[in-house]
């Protein structure tokens, strides 16, 4: 049984290899690839997300263009200090990836701390909203900064969360794509967030806890990667 006040990130995606596998990094003498993933939603569009995985994992050649593909892992944030696309970058580090034949699927559940909170707005098309911050720790004293949003009455409940708080989500990663305006020129950026689909606050004596440890968190806030 999971205990609360736990640190949660975990994530299964089911979907289609919609790109090549290329070289991402290599770390520790552990080479690392990447692909992109597609996942279709309910409504008929998808979200294209990035799979980071170690070649120990799985040989990279075993990954072709429309495989159907199952993926089980967690999200991993780093900045993005080159100046080319979005400035946060995140992926999902695969711990598991399986041939399958079953419906797409994008399950994410986190637990952490709020390190910044949102304020609650209507879209153009009146839609209530509310964005924010969820840090969730790793093991080895490091931190993910995921950015999440909200909905409706949950959009309301987050915006009356204070930094400090501790919140389990359940929903999936979704991948926007936006204009970005750089002087004469545009440019089409693609940005990732976790949208909630369903939340839990922890414990008055949790959040106490969690409130004076958020300080050394954000204090970690340039280590992220």
């Amino acid at each position: 049984m999971e205990q609360q006040g736990q640190d949660l990130n975990r994530i299964v995606l089911r979907g289609c290899a919609a790109g090549k596998v290329v070289f991402s990094h290599q770390s520790h003498n552990e080479q690392f690839y990447r692909f992109p993933l597609a996942v279709e939603r309910l409504s008929g569009n998808e979200d294209v997300l990035n799979v980071l995985f170690s070649g120990r994992l799985l040989p990279p050649e075993r990954i072709s263009v429309g495989d159907r593909l199952e993926v089980r892992g967690s999200l991993r944030t780093f900045n993005n200090k080159s100046g080319v696309g979005a400035k946060l970058v995140i992926t999902v580090l695969a711990q598991e990836i399986l041939p399958t034949a079953d419906d797409h699927a994008n399950d994410l559940t986190l637990a952490g701390t709020i390190c910044r909170r949102g304020e609650a707005r209507r879209t153009p098309l009146g839609r209530e909203i509310c964005d924010f911050t969820l840090a969730v720790n790793r093991r080895y004293g490091r931190s993910d900064y995921l950015p999440c949003i909200a909905w409706g009455s949950l959009a309301q409940r987050c915006a009356a969360m204070e930094v400090g708080e501790r919140l389990r989500l359940e929903g999936r990663l979704q991948s926007r794509v936006y204009t970005k305006q750089l002087g004469d020129r545009s440019e089409e950026r693609v940005a990732f967030e976790c949208s909630a689909m369903s939340l839990e606050a922890e414990t008055a004596k949790e959040k106490a806890f969690c409130a004076a440890h958020c300080e050394k968190i954000l204090a970690n806030s340039d280590r992220v990667g």
